[in-house]
């Protein structure tokens, strides 16, 4: 029954924008799901430039309720929509935290009933932002960095999630196998 889920990681450049793009992509091949993602992290958008797609308006003209969600948002396809930042706001914790932004979300959710509401937050120690938004979400995936991300810091912010929402799980991020096993397609009797 969950239906919006943060997406965050612990510190920058863990990949929690790419990974946020990767699901709302694989989840439009799911054509009886609805899915709609929207950027949050206003200190750092990411998501236009890894989607190639720069939006006319930005976001916090959607949460303000200058534009709608039709307005601001393009469609992947007929059931993904994407909402992205244009730029970097100067005070996002005044959009994040405001009426404005609960009152669009109820507003997107009874007009489009998406299965599935995605948001791409700030990392969790680097911002507070994403600590008092987590309550108005179901729950929270991590995504963290291998061989940068430390264990501590995966438990601190697994606590701070834990606190405000429920925890779907910790994401490993841009790992790389290193053994003398062979999981490739060779193993299934596909390679040379």
């Amino acid at each position: 029954g969950w239906r919006r889920l943060a997406i965050t990681s612990p510190t920058s450049v863990c990949g929690k924008s790419t990974v946020t793009c990767n699901l709302a992509l694989g989840l439009s091949r799911q054509s009886d799901l609805r899915t709609i993602t929207i950027e949050l992290d206003l200190h750092n958008p990411s998501m236009a430039q890894i989607l190639g797609h720069r939006p006319e308006r930005d976001v916090t003209e959607l949460i303000s309720g200058d534009v709608s969600f039709a307005e601001q948002s393009f469609r992947v396809r007929d059931n993904v929509a994407i909402s992205l930042a244009r730029r970097v706001t100067s005070d996002p914790t005044r959009h994040l935290l405001s009426q404005a932004m609960e009152d669009r979300l109820a507003e997107i959710e009874e007009l489009y009933a998406p299965d599935l509401m995605l948001f791409d937050v700030p990392p969790l120690l680097v911002s507070d932002d994403t600590r008092a938004f987590l309550k108005d979400v179901d729950c929270a995936l991590m995504v963290a960095k291998a061989e940068t991300t430390s264990v501590a810091q995966i438990d601190a912010c697994e606590r701070e999630i834990a606190e405000q929402t429920n925890v779907l799980g910790v994401a490993l991020n841009q790992c790389r196998h290193v053994g003398d096993t062979d999981y490739g397609y060779e193993a299934y009797g596909q390679g040379q």
